[in-house]
């Protein structure tokens, strides 16, 4: 609602500065009324012209008028100018001909217009690295030599092969295959970057994990490494799973060249492993983890914005702002700002939003729309009409249930009217495709067997409420995470029990009534528990936007973990950083600090809390009311029990180490050892 989305758009030009920048921009055809378009793949079925497909990774062809994937946001089909027949000679116009709702536009124009905005995020991704510019372990050569990027369209249910786990040569079920990490990242040869592109380790398990779990027989999955280094929150415990559950093999080696067996199809990989002993394998299959780089568009429009890229073209920021840019009012995030993975992009997103936030924090609500909700329908009165939708979630739930017997099964319960299965039934032609079924079959209750309710149940209701259903007639069940994905090895239990679980949907489905909410009011003051780097900037940032704060800490000064570490990695000084934050947050006059304080007791819901607290050194007890918390208690340096710490002086940990460098410099060192992982990546701290 208060979202434009300008596709095929691309900017020429900004003016401007923070607040009020004017963008030009051009918006190119796409030859299809996005209005009249439903979507119905008719045109792109009757068209002659088939080319090359980039999303599968060039491992299938598309039509010339076509939808880039099944989940496309808007789901409206686009014409190829380059590659259309049309546009190449002037005859065809088979799209049009055919297309029932008349939604071809072959003599659409480019369009030129300004936008005015306040701030701009640039969040424009990043590409893979392309082996195939510098005849990287032959690949382009051998079809059995692929990107981790293609294996992982390979192993999609929308993919080439349906989501079967094929060799593309010969169409063959591998036995083995090889995953080489590294490729483009960490190096600084043919045309490969010298930072560590971050993703490829934690993504290379994860694709052999899923290949393991496609294969019909055992899959012998190699990865060879030069250092694991899964980042990321449970990442260490992902990789030990893969490890010690899977069964993956890690072999810690680099790997100089692939010898391809013509006869076979085969890649021969020479080695030596960890005890120096030379071992020759052969695999039907060698996936090329490949590194990130900056887009060569997204390093072009920089220079339209006149923002300052790194050596390695992505954004430049600081360290203490990562998410500003050089011009004032333009951020970035995600792997625009460096190689990440989606987590650590959701999280920069969060954060470049909040300073956009802050920017704009005079206007707020000055442009805000709100939606028109239909007259909700009265269903007091009916007896239960359920409808049912199963979703195969790609090979995700089909590939363990048999979702067509689900679907049949749940045509047999009491009350139930309609029940069908969908490829991803959170896709924009199966939301579209249910709100036809609810109004035609005159729906009263919805169930949806699929994932998660934590992350699509909202999807769902606001699909319902759309057709003028109460939002509390609605149930979801989860076939995925506790069906499908802990029952992979046992499709017919895990058929039967998905049943189960759509039987006990529907059975609540058809107790529900319709509830009516209320309004309440909202306490717009936030508490912020923890006063170091992270609760500090948290305060700043809903303080510039309005909101009154309180913040509390337990220590007597605020800084945190910070207040014992000296410069980063760069060589920027954290404590004048630190000393500036806390100068910035004790003068603004929206923010209250409490230090030397305890919390004591919490209640309360959202919007509406109440936090006790022990406040120092007096000791006074207080009652906080605030309608949003929170956390950013920080973690403490681990203390060791091991390697003579606490027993010999000279055995000392990181923070002390900075400390006594601080004091007293390091003159007095003639060796130092430094012993990696203390603490990490163990069973009792994974």
């Amino acid at each position: 609602m208060n979202i434009e989305l300008l596709t095929l758009s691309e900017i020429k030009e900004v003016f401007g500065k923070e607040g009020n920048f004017q963008v030009n921009v051009t918006r190119y055809p796409r030859y299809v009324d996005t209005e009249k378009c439903i979507a119905c793949g008719l045109c792109s079925e009757k068209c002659p012209k088939k080319v090359v497909d980039e999303y599968d990774e060039k491992l299938t062809k598309r039509k010339a008028i076509y939808v880039q994937y099944a989940q496309a946001v808007p789901l409206k089909y686009a014409i190829d100018e380059a590659n259309c027949i049309y546009f190449k000679n002037g005859r065809c116009k088979a799209c049009e001909k055919f297309c029932p709702s008349s939604a071809i536009k072959l003599n659409e124009e480019q369009k030129d217009f300004t936008v005015k905005v306040g701030s701009i995020i640039l969040s424009t991704g990043c590409k893979a690295y392309d082996p195939g510019s510098h005849d990287i372990y032959g690949y382009g050569k051998s079809p059995n030599i692929v990107t981790s990027l293609e294996f992982e369209r390979m192993l999609a249910a929308s993919g080439p092969f349906g989501g079967h786990l094929v060799r593309p040569s010969d169409k063959k079920e591998p036995e083995k295959i090889a995953w080489l990490q590294c490729i483009g990242s960490r190096d600084v040869h043919l045309g490969a970057r010298g930072y560590c592109s971050s993703v490829c380790c934690t993504y290379a398990i994860k694709e052999a994990m899923m290949a393991k779990e496609h294969s019909k027989e055992p899959l012998d999955a190699a990865i060879f490494y030069m250092d694991i280094r899964t980042h990321g929150k449970d990442f260490e415990k992902y990789y030990l799973r893969g490890r010690d559950k899977s069964g993956i093999r890690f072999v810690k080696t680099r790997i100089s060249n692939i010898v391809p067996m013509n006869d076979t199809g085969k890649q021969l990989i020479r080695y030596i492993d960890g005890t120096g002993k030379r071992i020759e394998e052969e695999f039907d299959m060698v996936v090329l983890s490949v590194g990130l780089e900056a887009r060569q568009e997204a390093i072009d429009l920089a220079d339209k914005l006149d923002i300052k890229l790194n050596k390695y073209d992505f954004a430049s920021t600081t360290s203490f702002e990562p998410m500003k840019t050089s011009r004032a009012g333009i951020y970035v995030c995600g792997a625009f700002e460096s190689p990440k993975d989606i987590p650590s992009s959701v999280i920069d997103s969060s954060a470049a939003a909040g300073l956009a936030g802050s920017s704009l924090a005079e206007s707020r609500w000055s442009l805000t729309k709100t939606k028109d909700i239909p007259t909700e329908i009265d269903t007091s009165h009916e007896p239960p009409r359920i409808g049912v939708f199963v979703c195969r979630c790609g090979t995700n739930i089909a590939g363990v249930v048999n979702v067509p017997s689900v679907v049949d099964f749940a045509r047999t319960l009491p009350d139930v009217v309609y029940a069908e299965e969908n490829l991803f039934t959170c896709s924009q032609d199966s939301q579209e495709l249910m709100k036809e079924v609810i109004k035609e079959q005159r729906i009263n209750r919805v169930i949806v067997a699929a994932c998660s309710p934590k992350t699509h149940e909202e999807i769902f209701i606001e699909n319902i409420v759309a057709c003028g259903l109460n939002r509390y007639l609605f149930e979801m069940c989860n076939i995925r995470n506790q069906d499908s994905w802990v029952h992979s090895d046992m499709p017919e239990e895990a058929t039967q029990k998905a049943m189960e679980l759509v039987k006990m949907a529907v059975a609540r489905g058809a107790t529900l009534h319709s509830l009516q909410e209320k309004k309440i009011s909202i306490n717009q003051r936030a508490l912020v528990i923890g006063g170091g780097v992270a609760g500090m900037n948290a305060a700043l940032c809903l303080a510039d936007q309005g909101f009154d704060i309180i913040l509390i800490e337990k220590e007597k000064q605020l800084g945190g973990m910070a207040k014992n570490l000296i410069s980063t990695i760069e060589g920027a000084d954290i404590q004048a950083y630190l000393n500036d934050l806390i100068q910035k947050v004790n003068s603004h006059f929206r923010i209250q600090i409490l230090t030397q304080s305890l919390i004591v007791g919490f209640s309360g819901f959202k919007g509406n809390f109440t936090t006790e607290i022990i406040v120092g050194p007096g000791m006074y007890e207080r009652k906080i009311d605030h309608g949003v918390a929170i956390m950013a208690t920080g973690a403490s340096e681990y203390r060791p029990e091991e390697f003579l710490y606490g027993l010999d002086k000279r055995v000392i940990t990181q923070i002390e180490l900075t400390e006594h460098l601080k004091k007293e410099g390091a003159e007095e060192f003639a060796q130092v050892v430094m012993i990696q992982c203390v603490g990490s990546r163990k069973e009792s701290n994974p």
